[in-house]
């Protein structure tokens, strides 16, 4: 019988999981080559024991941590616990067993103690061009071998010696060699950061110590996830909404339906009534990234780190109580062959209708509709050597009011959590120029007591003829107000050149190869967070602020907010006036 840890012994493995994870997460960004992984921290990393379960994890983006124990359980297809030897070193990506998309690649390594496997050392990364039909990035294409090479559990080295023959495979079937191979240098390189720091631990506390402490923490971990999930009253809270199109057939929109069943301290996201897979690679894997939006959501609504006065580790523990259900066939579930490359905008907005349907019984809890969406643009073409270059660029958007604060501006919500790349960076190395990057001035985020955030216009300018493929959505679905909030604002698409800057041409939310010229400048324009309560209850103040720095002009504040500003020569332009406010909202709200 195993007797169990003090609190102090407890806290003191936990503290040196998290940090390990850390450490591996920052090896991996700091090594690596591509912006994508060095700038934007596209990238997950983090300890595993041998039933997969998450030990630590890095404090990076969502989707990637919480994929690993996915990708774990597909190597297992290949590699079963039996066939590890210390030194191994296995690469995989495949969507149908476990990946969460193509592009990222996971590196692990087994974790050894006295002989015996104990655990393992793994991180994903998103990759460049992994040799798809278009560079970068892929949507408009039959199955997932078009996505590009697909790496089934296979080892790069075994027991230390190198597959040179992989490395070549690799190497060969990638557009930019140079960043795709250095990011997997890096990516090693963290992976025996992750086996070294475990070892350590274990040879420190011994493996029956380290052992038991992982099982306490994690189910310390699941205790507070079901204990915030008991709260919620039991029932079926639905929502839906719906994508633009699946980037081929342009008049189809695609329905979204999310169901939350709360029973008791257990919880379970069905998405039966989504619609069917589709004929482009505009479907999402189950097992690492339908599910893994589940559980991001709900730590956030529940096990957020800022509201929550314990501590709580994160572990496997908070996936526990949570069960997916996707009928077979349908966008969250696809059938393989089927491509599925292009998966985020759709668990982006399965994680906002979760919100949406829980915010009637979690009102302190919920934000109004975010911009839910991914802007992720790949640019590219080809050097006068001959060479490619790629860029990847993720945009930002906006979040939803919230119940004591507006809706933060121009950042990346949800499940992204990138950050963005450096316009000197940019200039510096690619045939791209950034024209405009800042708050977008088009449109008004949602009016609410706590207004939506406002989204982001980012105009890339090509200064050499080249390619453009972009996943996005939510051109025509605006963000939802909530509590009498007011809806955000869609996103939009806009091209023109700079030799003919009047004709501009909308663009669909997604496109797959555009061929683009020199002087030909791309505007994104994301959508605006929906509104957060009753606008009439805004501080009048506030809604001056708005339009004093530009969010609304002076007819929103009138229309949406009910106040009445009077110009003034003060510098400013502009104050409340108090009296014809309040018997303006007076007549707005009778």
């Amino acid at each position: 019988m195993t007797t169990e840890l003090d609190p102090i012994t407890l806290q003191v493995v936990g503290g040196a999981l998290h940090s390990i994870a850390e450490q591996m997460g920052n090896v991996l960004y700091r090594m690596s080559y591509s912006s994508i992984i060095r700038e934007s921290q596209d990238l997950g990393a983090g300890l595993f024991d041998t039933g997969y379960n998450t030990l630590c994890e890095s404090d990076s983006t969502p989707m990637h941590i919480g994929s690993l124990p996915g990708y774990l359980r597909g190597i297992e297809q290949t590699v079963p616990l039996d066939a590890w030897q210390p030194g191994d070193c296995v690469i995989h990506n495949h969507p149908y067993k476990g990946a969460s998309h193509s592009p990222d690649i996971a590196i692990v390594m087994p974790v050894f103690h006295e002989g015996e496997l104990v655990g393992f050392s793994a991180n994903t990364a998103h990759h460049v061009d992994i040799g798809a039909a278009t560079p970068g990035l892929i949507i408009d294409v039959p199955d997932m071998f078009a996505e590009g090479m697909l790496l089934d559990g296979v080892k790069l080295f075994t027991a230390g010696t190198r597959n040179e023959a992989l490395w070549k495979y690799i190497r060969d079937n990638t557009r930019v060699p140079s960043l795709v191979m250095g990011d997997l240098e890096a990516q090693i390189a963290s992976a025996e950061l992750g086996v070294r720091r475990f070892e350590e631990l274990l040879k420190t506390y011994g493996k029956d110590t380290v052992i038991q402490a992982t099982h306490q923490l994690m189910d310390y971990t699941e205790t507070m996830m079901r204990r915030e999930i008991a709260k919620i009253p039991d029932g079926d809270y639905t929502a839906e909404g719906f994508l633009d199109d699946d980037g081929r057939s342009r008049d189809k929109t695609l329905p979204i339906k999310v169901t939350v069943k709360i029973r008791g301290d257990g919880v379970e996201v069905d998405l039966t009534g989504s619609s069917p897979q589709v004929p482009t690679a505009f479907n999402v894997p189950f097992e690492g990234s339908t599910k893994v939006a589940a559980f991001f959501v709900f730590r956030a609504m529940l096990l957020d780190t800022y509201t929550n006065a314990e501590y709580i580790p994160q572990n496997e523990g908070s996936f526990r109580p949570i069960t997916v259900t996707a009928p077979k066939g349908c966008i969250f579930n696809p059938v393989a062959p089927a491509a599925a490359e292009a998966r985020f905008c759709q668990i982006q907005r399965m994680a906002d209708l979760v919100i949406k349907a829980l915010a009637p019984v979690l009102p302190e809890r919920c934000t109004a509709g975010n911009a839910a969406t991914l802007s992720f643009a790949a640019f590219s073409g080809v050097r006068p050597n001959g060479d490619y270059w790629v860029f990847l660029e993720v945009n930002e958007a906006a979040m939803g009011g919230r119940p004591a604060s507006d809706g933060p501006d121009t950042v990346e919500e949800l499940m992204r959590n990138t950050r963005n790349n450096p316009l000197e960076d940019l200039g510096m190395h690619l045939p791209l120029i950034c024209d405009r990057y800042e708050v977008r001035d088009d449109a008004a985020p949602g009016a609410g007591k706590f207004r939506g955030g406002a989204g982001v216009v980012k105009s890339q300018r090509y200064l050499t003829p080249g390619f453009m493929t972009h996943e996005s959505d939510r051109h025509l679905d605006a963000p939802w107000g909530v509590f009498g909030g007011k809806d955000g604002y869609c996103g939009k698409m806009e091209i023109y050149n700079v030799d003919r800057p009047e004709e501009i041409r909308l663009e669909y939310s997604k496109f797959s190869g555009l061929r683009t010229e020199k002087g030909d400048v791309v505007s994104y324009f994301s959508p605006s967070g929906g509104g957060y309560g009753d606008p009439l209850d805004r501080d009048p103040q506030k809604v001056l602020d708005d339009v004093l720095d530009g969010f609304i002009k002076p007819e929103h504040a009138k229309a949406d907010y009910g106040v009445a500003l009077i110009a003034v020569d003060d510098g400013y332009g502009f104050a409340v006036d108090a009296e014809a406010t309040q018997s303006l909202r007076y007549d707005m709200r009778r």
